[in-house]
């Protein structure tokens, strides 16, 4: 539907069975998790492996046929490592593979479909072995990655840099730029002087966010009732 027709107090409803999914099944898979991680669904989000971190308010956004992944590999006697910074957002269909390390600076945004992966998963001329060559990748503080981009072994992204849709990132790539193409290079400069607010901002009053954030959805859902969202589910029009 293109609008929700829910009444408030499902919403709320939804939101803590989504809550408590996540604490009983989703955390436990990880090796830590800060405070306040939102998932929306829990379930959509898929953890192989160990050596798996995330700091504190991270935002896990998969869809319904589009879910994130974190997966680490066996590397001889060592696995791959992911290691998510604070504040960071990850939106659907992201892959976030790692046989040796991939770290995540604070604030660091995903766009849809972003794919991170520091190894070759197998060998060139013997295709039986595997995870093959790799090395580690880090993305520093405020990096933005846009949708649909690869990031490949050995790369680092310096802070508050951006990298443009459906790039392939080969090579470092400096801080304050942006950068785009197959491979991508540098096509403009940013000003740092100009500050950079950040996504930590949102959380610098967590409980006055999900205060304002509750107001809206009041708002927003005011004339919705349980009548009326059966009747969309079971007969929907066009208006719908």
């Amino acid at each position: 539907m293109r609008t929700d027709h829910r009444p408030y107090w499902m919403r709320r409803l939804q939101t803590a069975y989504h809550l408590w999914w996540q604490r009983h099944f989703l955390e436990p898979q990880f090796d830590h998790v800060g405070e306040g991680l939102e998932t929306a669904p829990p379930w959509r989000v898929e953890v192989i492996g160990e050596n798996i971190r995330l700091g504190n308010h991270c935002h896990l956004r998969p869809y319904r046929f589009n879910p994130i992944l974190f997966c680490t590999w066996p590397n001889g006697d060592a696995r791959g490592r992911i290691e998510v910074g604070d504040h960071v957002l990850i939106t659907p269909g992201v892959r976030i593979m790692s046989a040796r390390q991939i770290t995540l600076g604070d604030n660091v945004m995903l766009g849809s479909n972003v794919i991170l992966s520091d190894s070759d998963w197998h060998e060139i001329y013997d295709r039986t072995s595997a995870p093959g060559d790799g090395a580690p990748i880090t993305l520093g503080d405020n990096v933005w990655i846009g949708e649909r981009s690869t990031v490949l072994k050995g790369v680092s992204i310096g802070e508050n840099s951006i990298i443009g849709a459906g790039s392939v990132v080969t090579h470092d790539i400096p801080a304050n730029v942006v950068a785009a193409g197959c491979p991508a290079r540098v096509v403009k400069a940013l000003d740092p002087a100009q500050g950079m607010i950040t996504r930590a901002k949102m959380f610098e009053d967590p409980a006055r966010l999900e205060q304002e954030t509750q107001d809206i959805y009041k708002y927003l859902m005011r004339d919705n009732t349980l009548m009326k969202w059966l009747r969309v589910k079971l007969a929907p029009t066009q208006k719908d």
